[in-house]
């Protein structure tokens, strides 16, 4: 499900709107404003209140809703929104209003292509773009499609034009992660079909920022070899949708790898087609004035669990999550601005003094090893000619051979031996195994979600889990790199990192960047239980397996989508960075989890804020309290669980006449 916010913006140079105008949303529903020019008087006067006086904007906040339970078990099987926004002026004169959710289509729809026909929604394509089609189950065949919707991007394109757009034309980037089953219900699919990933162009009124979808277009990925469980992803300061492959298959055993045979098999009907260097990168979607678009991946930014990429504002900096064991810090510094094909790699060590304890109040400083500097196209060609026995021997027995160096990568114990010659193709097409090499602190477990508070130049990083790698004792975890705790904590915690410039490399070489981290602290923390009556096993009433970040620099906000098995109930969470006040604003379908968060500050002067759900009624143990009944609503509900939505919060129709 992905969701949409539009709060109303005023810029300096137009001219100041008039209540009813200003608290406009999609399908005509009020929200908030929340341009500074703003004044309360003209929102009043437009709805008969008095327009005595004039006050500014001041600050968004939101209610936490209650988290659904077997009360009403409709609650739980759906999105579910009860949160309340509240806009505060500074003469403190307030408005309040209700939010709902309302989709734009299940994935399995059939949807407009523009053309005057019809495209599935979530569809899976060859790379001769030609449909995947689902075999299972006899006499009901049919072309695969996702339920795991994910990364999402808004943006606008200078001059765009695309027939049937009556207002403003706003495209949205959907990447589609996987399917979870094939629809046997037994067939796992997960990694074994190539991740679409699709332009909607997007009808925006430009009286009340309602958005109607009126193109589906499938972005052609077979230049760039197709694409690998696509996660999340973020939009570039330049107006690109950066997307991110996770999970990158090991080249060492890719024999031993059925699903990664699978996965070539159904993308060029070969098994042994693809070439594994090929997946673990950062791709980016170029989106063209008529709704379609184009993409090239960035092999130069690393090799490694890409979960999302969060470009800093000078354009060139990059912060990306890890998603694996034994993860860590990364950071792509580019040459030029708005241009990722070149750049330096960097991977941190980590300092004296971590911890996941926000009360703590510890910081671990960050210093960092300069990994090398390529270009995409000279990494992409090694990709493509070297054999991963090229690039380096690794041994998973000690050889008792000093010429062999032990690293812990990817959650296994290795002892690995660089070829001559070949540091540039380790350091970028085996990048776990040569930053560990190198000495970095692959310590991370689950290294998720990454955004940016420019004003304050912190960076937020979502740990999902801290376990494993992360616990002293624990066979994956490295003594003295700085990553240890002394017990795990499941429920995983988000951490804040300071930015700043002037830093160098642990060579004494100078980083070219001003957005460098330069320590991590907790900023908030989950906290594990024992199961509660409902089957919690994280506090209903924390975080839990934070995933997708996003912050609002208008709002002042941090969003939090859950990826968790411990809330039966996943949530979409909003935190506000100086008021510290953390509120539940939605609940994901039972299973399902909370993906696809992006906010935007502005659109033809409309904000917009969105999240995805995947999956649905994907059963765990924590869900057997709940699971009988659930489980008939979630399939009518979503396509037998087949589908998810992609969609938008609105206000309820009980606030179309906001009172002052």
């Amino acid at each position: 499900m992905s969701f949409l916010v539009l709060l109303k913006t005023t810029m300096s140079n137009t001219p100041l709107p008039t209540r009813r105008k200003t608290l406009q949303m999609l399908a005509g529903i009020p929200l908030l404003p929340l341009g500074a020019s703003t004044s309360a008087a003209a929102l009043l006067a437009a709805c008969g209140g008095s327009d005595g006086g004039s006050a500014e904007f001041k600050s968004v906040s939101f209610s936490s809703m209650a988290a659904p339970t077997l009360q009403n078990p409709a609650a739980m099987a759906t999105t579910t929104v009860g949160s309340v926004m509240k806009v505060t002026f500074d003469d403190n004169s307030t408005q309040s209003f209700n939010l709902a959710y309302q989709p734009f289509f299940i994935t399995g729809d059939m949807v407009s292509d523009g053309k005057g026909g019809k495209i599935l929604a979530g569809g899976y394509l060859d790379i001769h773009n030609k449909p995947i089609i689902d075999t299972t189950v006899a006499g009901s065949e049919r072309q695969y499609y996702s339920d795991a919707p994910d990364g999402t991007s808004l943006l606008t394109v200078p001059d765009a034009k695309v027939d049937g757009v009556k207002g403003k034309p706003v495209f949205a980037v959907v990447q589609f992660e996987y399917t979870t089953w094939a629809q046997d219900g037994k067939t796992d699919m997960y990694g074994k079909l190539p991740s679409p990933i699709a332009v909607l162009t997007l009808d925006q009124d430009p009286k009340t920022g309602k958005l109607s979808l009126v193109k589906y277009h499938n972005v052609d990925t077979s230049k760039v070899h197709g694409l690998w469980i696509t996660c999340g992803a973020s939009l570039s300061p330049w107006g690109t949708h950066l997307s991110s492959e996770e999970y990158e298959p090991d080249a060492f055993s890719i024999d031993k790898n059925s699903m990664f045979k699978a996965y070539s098999k159904n993308l060029y009907g070969n098994e042994n087609a693809a070439n594994p260097y090929n997946y673990g990168h950062m791709p980016e979607v170029f989106v063209n004035k008529d709704g379609t678009a184009s993409i090239k991946k960035h092999f130069c930014m690393g090799r490694i669990s890409h979960e999302l990429v969060q470009v800093m504002p000078d354009s060139r900096t990059a912060l990306m999550g890890d998603d694996a064991t034994n993860s860590a810090y990364f950071v792509f510094v580019a040459d030029k601005e708005k241009d990722l094909s070149a750049g330096t790699l960097y991977v941190a060590k980590v300092g004296a003094g971590f911890s996941i304890d926000p009360a703590s109040g510890s910081a671990a400083a960050l210093s960092w090893i300069n990994l090398g500097h390529a270009t995409s196209a000279e990494i992409e060609q090694l990709a493509n000619s070297l054999k991963p026995s090229d690039i380096m021997t690794v041994v998973s027995k000690d050889p008792e051979d000093t010429s062999f160096t032990k690293i812990v990568a990817n959650g296994k114990t290795e002892w690995i031996k660089i070829k001559a010659g070949m540091d540039k193709a380790a350091a970028f097409l085996e990048t776990h195994r040569y930053a560990a090499y190198k000495g970095a602190s692959m310590g991370f477990t689950k290294m998720e979600g990454t955004t940016v508070n420019a004003k304050d130049k912190i960076a937020y990083s979502a740990l999902q889990n801290c376990e494993k790698s992360m616990v002293a004792g624990d066979a994956t975890n490295v003594p003295g790199n700085g990553v240890s705790i002394p017990k795990q904590l499941k429920a995983g915690v988000v951490m804040a990192l300071n930015l700043r410039g002037g830093q160098k490399d642990l060579a004494g070489a100078a980083i070219n960047s001003d957005w460098m981290p330069v320590d991590t602290k907790a900023l908030l923390a989950g906290e594990d239980i024992a199961a509660d009556a409902l089957g919690n096993t994280g506090n209903p009433n924390k975080i839990c397996n934070p995933d997708n970040l996003k912050f609002s620099e208008k709002m002042r906000t941090l969003f939090i989508g859950e990826d968790s098995s411990q809330h039966v109930n996943n949530f979409l969470w909003a935190y506000h960075v100086d008021t510290k006040q953390l509120s539940r604003l939605m609940s994901i379908p039972a299973g399902g989890e909370s993906t696809g968060l992006h906010a935007v500050d502005e659109i033809n002067g409309w904000t917009y804020i969105m999240s995805n759900f995947q999956h649905a009624g994907d059963w765990g143990g924590i869900h057997n309290v709940v699971k009988d009944t659930l489980d008939p609503i979630i399939r009518k509900n979503y396509k037998n669980k087949a589908g998810a939505a992609v969609g938008y919060l609105t206000a309820s129709p009980s606030q179309l006449s906001l009172k002052g």
